[in-house]
């Protein structure tokens, strides 16, 4: 979107202020929903409906992102002959992992999480959502540019659409691909892309399970601090 667009003010389109009181209930409403969001690995065979998927893409769209430059791409996929093809690859990765190219610190920190080298969820799940991260952009008058704050930009949008999944009903798992080079060809997306993270998509089993770590946050005190 670079060169463009200049720079022309609009009076503020949307105003979604409420009376403090309303501010308040509505927070700790959607602090309250957000706490029910868990990463899941079991998924019920139940199909997805591709609308829901193209909405919560669209919410996740809708996202902030340096100079407004959106660098962002969503791929979903409910073909299984690809949805195989991206398990395979994470297995082998994951089997490389967990034999020699993680350390032992790293190996203890994932342990109470109890992942390991099989990927059903790859599979199993109805969707997964590939999302890229674009380092470049092109003009409509072809005109190559780089693309800035990419991975600040790409993640707002990411945890925006694990929060929209959360909102439609669904459950997710965020699986990061490194480096599963064949995803931008697969996906038909440029070399300019990269997959920065795998969601599998779905309803969960009615044996789906949390690790009881997952549940530990970390207590207000350590993750905000308040000047007045």
């Amino acid at each position: 979107m670079a060169g463009e667009v200049r720079y022309e003010p609009l009076p503020l389109p949307d105003r979604v202020q409420v009376p403090e009181a309303e501010a308040l209930r509505a927070a700790e409403a959607f602090r309250d929903h957000m706490r029910r969001r868990h990463s899941v690995r079991q998924y019920a065979a139940r199909p997805v409906p591709e609308a829901v998927i193209v909405a919560c893409i669209q919410a996740a769209a809708t996202a902030p992102s340096g100079a407004n430059q959106q660098p962002w791409h969503f791929v979903a996929i409910a073909n299984p002959a690809m949805k195989e093809q991206i398990r395979a690859a994470a297995e082998e990765e994951e089997r490389a992992f967990y034999a020699d190219g993680a350390g032992d610190e790293w190996l203890a920190a994932l342990e109470p999480i109890g992942t390991g080298v099989d990927k059903p969820h790859l599979t199993d799940a109805p969707w997964l959502i590939v999302v890229f991260a674009q380092r470049s952009g092109v003009t409509g008058d072809g005109v190559r540019h780089k693309n800035y704050y990419v991975p600040e930009s790409v993640g707002i949008a990411t945890g925006m659409l694990i929060t929209a999944l959360h909102h439609a009903g669904l459950v997710c798992l965020e699986h990061t691909p490194n480096p599963m080079t064949f995803l931008p060809e697969m996906c038909g997306r440029p070399a300019s892309e990269k997959a920065v993270m795998i969601l599998p998509v779905g309803y969960p089993a009615e044996d789906a399970t949390v690790p009881a770590a997952a549940k530990r946050k970390k207590p207000l005190g350590e993750v905000m601090t308040v000047f007045c």
